[in-house]
């Protein structure tokens, strides 16, 4: 049988923070934001290109600048 939306590792996950948040626990979790990686032609190697609103990745790859693009989560 297929588990349910609110079972498994998520989910336990989200009541443990739940449990903590109503004793007082400070979240640690690191805090992220959407970055745009790629390729340019002066870096072939993917790396980091700006961050999502600061960089438009569809502007980047459709006008040259950049390909292999891709936008991931990363530690602000």
């Amino acid at each position: 049988m297929a588990k349910g939306y609110a079972e498994g590792p998520a989910a336990e996950e989200a009541e443990r923070r739940r449990e903590e948040a109503g004793q007082g626990a400070v979240d640690t979790s690191p805090r992220t934001r959407l970055a745009v990686e790629g390729s340019t032609p002066d870096r072939p190697e993917r790396h980091f290109l700006g961050w999502v609103g600061d960089v438009d990745p569809d502007q980047l790859f459709s006008s040259g600048q950049a390909w292999g693009i891709r936008v991931v989560r990363r530690p602000i």
